[in-house]
């Protein structure tokens, strides 16, 4: 059977920027059954447009290797409450994160990630940064 990853903004950003990490993505998506929360997209998008590159490669991209998490009115309650609960003991941790957190918890899959927000949470597959 395949891992189920959600994969979130920082994995994104590695395998767009086809670092080393990224290759490691890139294994991960030709392996496991693929999802990106709807507020990733929206985040990586920004992040390429904001270094001058095309967003349309980057939306193309996440769009054609994954399936998009829409969220409806009761996933954006317990997204806060994911975000509340989580930043108490880990304040940098973003509402982007609970929409990915939120997304692996409720799908019983992991999230993909170096974001050291992540780090020691039982969902949390980490990776490498590239050097």
């Amino acid at each position: 059977m395949n891992t189920k990853y959600v994969i979130d903004s920082w994995a994104w950003i590695e395998y767009l920027d086809g670092s080393t990490t990224g290759e490691k993505v890139a294994a991960k998506i030709k392996t496991g059954e693929i999802y990106t929360s709807v507020v990733t997209v929206a985040e990586v998008v920004s992040k390429v447009d904001r270094q001058h590159k095309d967003p349309k490669v980057a939306f193309s991209a996440i769009t054609s290797l994954s399936k998009i998490v829409l969220s409806n009115e009761d996933s954006a309650k317990e997204v806060g409450l994911v975000h509340s609960s989580t930043k108490k003991e880990r304040p940098n941790f973003s509402l982007g994160d609970a929409f990915v957190l939120y997304s692996a918890r409720s799908m019983q899959a992991k999230v993909l990630t170096g974001d050291p927000d992540f780090e020691g949470l039982k969902e949390a597959e980490m990776l490498p940064k590239s050097k």
